[in-house]
């Protein structure tokens, strides 16, 4: 590789990493041509960024992103390496646990999920199950709208019983005959204005 195909090769990488919240490397090796033309496939429905790097140009990509110190990640980057990146803070994981059932590759070298840094194919199970920025929103609305949910229907459950007992006091008010009703009697004049002689 020449150095002007390097320094091409290290911005593309650095577009890749460019913002990026989520990024993983894994290790392809050991998967033939077609498994790993399936991985990029899944890759892709998934909107997973996957892209088969050098590793000592991952590297000086990754030096050279500002905000982020990937030191952390660079004992990992031996072998093949393949960097994933995507919005979804678990979606890389699963797509590895998901591929792993069939085969033992490809595994997780190191990652950077949500500020903190994961090292070594151990950490996949805690990346699975690492809740989504969708996922947790929707819990925290769930558990809003759960109170909510809870007077609303404790009001409409008041307000239908208060209708049902106006329901039933309503005809017992309506049957009583306009005769039997007690009269009032006739007020008697109080003047006491002296006749005219």
């Amino acid at each position: 590789m020449t150095k002007d195909q390097k320094v091409v090769a290290i911005q593309e990488i650095k577009d890749l990493l460019q913002d990026a919240k989520v990024v993983y490397v894994a290790d392809l090796d050991g998967l033939n041509a077609g498994k790993s033309s399936e991985f990029r496939r899944q890759a892709f429905k998934q909107n997973i960024k996957v892209k088969v790097v050098k590793n000592t140009l991952l590297q000086k990509a990754m030096e050279q992103i500002e905000g982020v110190d990937y030191s952390e990640m660079f004992q990992t980057f031996k072998g093949n390496s393949a960097l994933m990146v995507a919005e979804t803070a678990n979606a890389p994981a699963k797509l590895i646990k998901d591929f792993r059932k069939k085969d033992e590759k490809p595994a997780l070298k190191s990652a950077f999920v949500q500020e903190t840094f994961y090292v070594g194919d151990n950490n996949l199970d805690a990346l699975v199950s690492i809740k989504s920025r969708e996922e947790m929103i929707g819990e925290i609305i769930g558990l809003l709208q759960s109170p909510i949910q809870r007077v609303v229907s404790a009001l409409q459950n008041k307000s239908e019983a208060a209708d049902s007992t106006e329901e039933v006091a309503a005809p017992a008010v309506e049957e009583t005959p306009a005769e039997a009703a007690p009269e009032a009697p006739a007020a008697e004049s109080t003047d006491e204005t002296p006749a005219a002689e």
